[in-house]
């Protein structure tokens, strides 16, 4: 009688040529076009023989001197904290008021209108507003990424929980959860979805106004760099700079947003492999 050989260890299967291509383009094409970007840029200012708009390695040298000084960092810094107050406000108030809307009828009724007349008024519009409330302060930055913020976060948590498929509903009653395990188990969960895309249009969006809410506070913000370098000596290497700047960092945000919707319990509603 042979003896048995014995099994080999699993080893994890590598991933498909096709999945090594997509994650190699996805990195080398934004790359390219960034570098594409970049040199048309140069070429442009050095033919167009232009004073004012500055060449790339002129906001390089802007940026650099800024670090230089020390307040590259508290800049972006601070920014951000503002956002993240703003934002995060806005979060824990427009889940659980879009939960409400969406789920009970008559409350919808009520506020829905209001919420609608409110939601297509620029956040800039409501700077007079702000400074009336809270003065030139920091508060009235995060007043206004506040509002930039609650309306969309609002209008797609209600969405999720109206299109929750009946039938999810009906099983989680036949399965005779109670009231509160059947918004733990099946409501936010089939929500979640909607809620995330929500939370990244608002992010987006908040980070859009942190520009405008800089302006009316505060000397150290982003917002702050790009008006005060136009305005003191028009330094257009450090307002492009700024510009990049706050491209890069809304960039990197949308990126993290996007990085939740891979999680398990959640890509299912973003078609995410």
């Amino acid at each position: 009688m042979s003896a048995r050989k014995p099994t080999p260890p699993d080893v994890p299967d590598a991933p498909p040529p096709e999945s090594r291509g997509r994650a190699l383009e996805t990195i080398l094409l934004p790359l390219a076009t960034a570098a594409a970007f970049v040199a048309v840029w140069d070429v442009a200012v050095v033919l167009s023989r232009t004073d004012v708009f500055p060449s790339p390695l002129a906001v390089a040298r802007g940026l650099g001197e800024l670090a230089r000084k020390g307040v590259l960092g508290v800049y972006v810094r601070d920014s951000l904290v503002r956002v993240a107050l703003g934002y995060s406000l806005a979060l824990v108030l427009g889940i659980p008021v879009g939960i409400t809307l969406g789920w009970y009828a008559g409350a919808a009724r009520a506020l829905n209108p209001v919420i609608q007349l409110l939601r297509p008024i620029s956040p800039l519009a409501w700077i007079p507003v702000a400074i009336v409330l809270f003065g030139v302060t920091n508060s009235a930055a995060i007043f206004l990424i506040f509002l930039a913020s609650f309306f969309p976060i609002v209008v797609a948590t209600m969405n999720g929980v109206r299109n929750i498929p009946f039938m999810y509903l009906a099983a989680g009653r036949n399965f005779g959860l109670s009231a509160p395990a059947l918004f733990a188990r099946v409501i936010f969960p089939a929500a979640l979805p909607r809620v995330l895309s929500g939370l990244r249009v608002a992010l987006g969006v908040a980070w859009l106004v942190v520009v405008a809410a800089d302006m009316i506070a505060v000397n150290s913000r982003l917002g702050y760099l790009v008006i005060d370098s136009r305005n003191a000596g028009k330094r257009y290497d450090l307002v492009i700079a700024a510009m990049l700047l706050i491209g890069l960092i809304g960039l990197a945000l949308n990126t993290l947003v996007r990085q939740v919707e891979r999680l398990r319990a959640v890509r299912w509603g973003f078609n995410v492999p």
